[in-house]
């Protein structure tokens, strides 16, 4: 192959990737969407859109993808079931976020936001990045060229890095994954079911083995319809929280075949396929996501919230508010170094700062068995449990000013200066 040229590369065609494609696409922009892999493939994912993850692709111009009339359940919010109680949690009403939320599954999700970025104008090319060539232009280095596995290499004016959580080509920039702080393991698998379009998410917070021993994790089901990729069936799977101090100490895809095996008989479950797990660093748990004409976003920069898992919005989210960040970059010699981390700070830094303190606690041995029983049962229950579904929604935004955000994001302005000034030495936000 010869050596290719383009303004954008951006390396990963999942959501982040595709959305960051497509939107510098749209914008004029000469863009290579690169990814090893041919498409459609899978990625092990939860598979559930939250209300603003619908919001972002309909913003996308992706809404047809996840319209009912496209064979998608619309899934009214959670239900949450543990600790002797069951609670039923509607999304609430936003301003900004519909009030339904879907599911699909990532071989069709990812297939689909690959053709809008090829259909909008970006190139598309399968091939294995392995490293990328810098230059020291006016005192900054400066990604120059990736280089690929065949030994031919694109030059490329910005490089957006996709990759997911193993990206070697962060890594090589110096991205670095905090270990100490929380993260999670998970699994997932699809089970035929004759609930496929069951309208609600169920979450299970309180896990048991098939001795009955109480395990450290939740399960989820996420119905996705029955027109999709794995026909009439839903997404089964368990995740557990860890840090370097308390690890998981929990194999997930026993507790996952353990959790199939105790909900077969409500849900009418087929056997467990397409079995897969995955390791997830959350809240901003990395450094220097950005350089001069570089930065990562989606599941790379760790755009994950570590109360549920979920990233699809916020990679949606960070794909496009990168590329619209481009025209600021291309008139300043610090280019994307400190605009970006700052940017992210402020949109995510303080929810996730708080969000990473509470998904800590979760790891202490016996908490939540202390604790769930006080939101699963009594009069509270139905509010508090609304209100973190809420939160676990990613429905709060620095823009609303009812009870629920006020103390939210109160409290994460607390977390992220208790952060700053107290645990330099651990500092994610994003960091430079």
């Amino acid at each position: 192959m010869n050596d290719i040229q383009c303004e954008v590369l951006v390396v990963g065609a999942g959501p982040a990737g595709s959305a960051a494609a497509h939107r510098a696409a749209v914008a004029g922009r000469d863009v290579l969407l690169l990814d090893m892999q041919d498409f459609p493939r899978d990625k092990t994912c939860g598979d559930g859109l939250t209300p603003r993850a619908v919001h972002a692709l309909e913003a996308l111009g992706a809404g047809d993808l996840v319209a009912p009339a496209a064979g998608r359940p619309e899934i009214r919010g959670l239900k949450l079931h543990g600790f002797g109680g069951s609670v039923t949690a509607p999304w609430p009403d936003h301003p900004e976020f519909p009030a339904r939320g879907t599911a699909v599954a990532r071989t069709d999700l990812d297939n689909a936001l690959v053709d809008l970025a090829v259909a909008s104008g970006a190139r598309r090319l399968t091939a294995k990045a392995v490293d990328v060539e810098t230059d020291l232009v006016a005192g900054a280095r400066r990604v120059r060229a990736v280089r690929l596995a065949d030994g031919s290499a694109v030059h490329c004016r910005y490089l957006v890095l996709a990759e997911g959580v193993r990206s070697g080509l962060a890594r090589t920039l110096g991205l670095q994954w905090l270990r100490g702080l929380v993260h999670g393991v998970a699994a997932r698998s699809y089970c035929p079911s004759p609930h496929s379009d069951e309208p609600w998410i169920h979450s299970h917070l309180e896990l048991r083995d098939a001795d009955g021993v109480a395990q450290p994790g939740y399960g989820w089901i996420f119905p996705l319809g029955a027109d999709g990729e794995h026909g009439p069936a839903v997404n089964l799977g368990c995740g557990a929280l860890s840090t370097s101090r308390r690890p998981a100490k929990v194999n997930v895809r026993r507790l996952l075949a353990s959790y199939a095996a105790q909900c077969e008989e409500e849900w009418g479950l087929g056997a467990p396929t397409h079995v897969a797990s995955a390791l997830l660093p959350m809240g901003g748990a990395v450094t220097r996501v950005s350089g001069v004409n570089w930065a990562a976003v989606g599941d790379t920069a760790a755009l994950v919230n570590p109360l549920n898992g979920e990233g699809i919005d916020y990679a949606l989210e960070s794909g496009v508010d990168l590329v619209d960040m481009l025209a600021a970059a291309d008139g300043t010699s610090d280019g994307l170094r400190y605009i970006w981390p700052e940017h992210l700070r402020a949109r995510y830094g303080d929810a996730f700062s708080l969000a990473r303190r509470a998904a800590t606690l979760l790891t202490m041995p016996g908490l939540l068995s202390a604790v769930g029983p006080l939101g699963m049962r009594g009069p509270v229950a139905d509010g508090l449990m609304g209100s973190a579904a809420r939160l676990m929604g990613n429905l709060v935004t620095p823009e609303d000013r009812d009870l629920t955000a006020r103390l939210w994001l109160g409290a994460g302005r607390l977390s992220s200066a208790h952060d700053r000034f107290w645990h330099a030495e651990s500092r994610p936000l994003f960091g430079a």
